[in-house]
């Protein structure tokens, strides 16, 4: 009886830890170790046969958001299966730091350089007890994709620098942001003139949700939500990726979009976003633009069928390229949970596309076969 015993329970053992060969979409995700998969608002490299998905590493109840260990690493093989390679940048005890214990770190992205050989992770970061108020861009690097991840700076972008294309005349327009009602049409006219823009000149532009993209030509740029969330920005890095060239351009003034994740195909760039409600659920939105400075062409919302309308409650933070794919991308997002963050889920989808445009459509499983099929 022993030893049915055993089997029974070696049995379950394998089944509750056993490796996965499907993704299923807002379900808790394990590790290798069994331990559900712990980097939200990630973004994922591929390096030499292996991919490294790093994420916020969020804890348990309301002040679970804010970073008390630092940034996360997993690695896979297959991107069904992920190994946990730990804290690769981790919060500093040093109360003056800029990523002292208690700070916010957000949307981390880790991209290589292929002229200075170093991994490069840029991340929305807040000073600690300032709220959302900091709105830096912060960057950090490292020689090995597992990290550990050298903190360099943090920026307010664009200091003093007027975006491309910016008509001289909105340089001085004197608009007292205070008399204008919010959302108003007067109001939303001053955004889209540079009311915003003119208000952080002096001290940088803000940097909240974001992404990082590297081009065929190995430009990268910094594509963040700036202006109060009311307009995103794309950013232009230096060639070690470590700063601004001082050429960045607006994207849908006024907008309001947030949660940015970019990808290109047949040489059209496409950008998917949400719209801004805090920790909840809205509408995505897409975007394309044969360059990168745009201009961009709104595609309305790329989800379609039940819960579209919400993204299927869940969050962009990036599209994957699928290694050894042509052209074939996974759209990844978070479920937030903001009572007990710990337990916020993934929702990974491939990306279809119809008529020239991005589609995401729900599906309870998949895996990487639904790339051999016709769409």
């Amino acid at each position: 009886m022993r030893l049915k015993y055993s089997i029974i329970i070696s049995f379950v053992c394998s089944f509750v830890f056993s490796q996965g060969n499907y993704f299923a979409p807002g379900k808790q995700w394990k590790d290798t170790d069994g331990v559900h998969i712990n980097a939200h608002g990630g973004g994922v490299i591929f390096v030499d046969g292996t991919y490294y998905w790093y994420g916020e590493y969020k804890t348990s109840g309301r002040g679970g958001n804010t970073s008390l260990k630092g940034v996360s690493c997993y690695s896979s093989k297959d991107l069904y299966n992920w190994k946990n390679e730990g804290i690769v940048l981790k919060v500093e005890q040093d109360p003056n730091s800029e990523i002292t214990k208690g700070c916010i770190i957000e949307r981390p992205k880790v991209v290589f350089n292929k002229k200075t050989g170093k991994y490069v992770m840029w991340f929305h970061l807040e000073l600690k007890g300032q709220g959302y108020d900091a709105a830096r861009a912060a960057v950090a690097i490292s020689d090995n994709p597992k990290g550990p991840f050298e903190f360099k700076k943090s920026y307010r972008a664009n200091k003093g620098v007027w975006p491309m294309n910016f008509n001289d005349k909105f340089k001085s327009a004197a608009i007292n942001e205070n008399a204008l009602k919010s959302w108003s049409p007067e109001w939303r006219e001053a955004i889209k003139n540079g009311m915003l823009v003119r208000r952080d000149f002096e001290k940088g532009q803000m940097s909240r949700d974001m992404t990082v993209y590297v081009d065929d030509d190995n430009k990268a740029y910094l594509v963040h939500a700036a202006e109060d969330n009311l307009t995103l920005h794309i950013s232009e890095l230096t060639d070690d990726y470590l700063d601004f060239t001082e050429k960045w351009t607006r994207v849908e003034p006024a907008g309001h979009n947030e949660a940015p994740a970019i990808f290109k195909k047949d040489g059209v760039y496409y950008m998917i976003t949400s719209g801004c409600t805090g920790w909840d659920p809205n509408e995505a939105r897409s975007f394309k633009s044969k360059s990168i400075w745009g201009p961009w062409k709104s595609l309305g919302n790329p989800c379609v069928g039940k819960d579209a309308s919400l993204t299927f409650h869940s969050q962009s933070t990036y599209v994957l390229p699928v290694e050894g794919k042509k052209d074939q991308f996974i759209f990844m997002a978070d479920r937030w949970k903001p009572d007990n963050p710990i337990d916020g889920t993934y929702v990974w989808l491939p990306v279809k596309f119809n008529n020239g445009k991005p589609v995401l459509e729900w599906l309870e499983t998949w895996n990487l076969a639904v790339f051999s099929k016709k769409q």
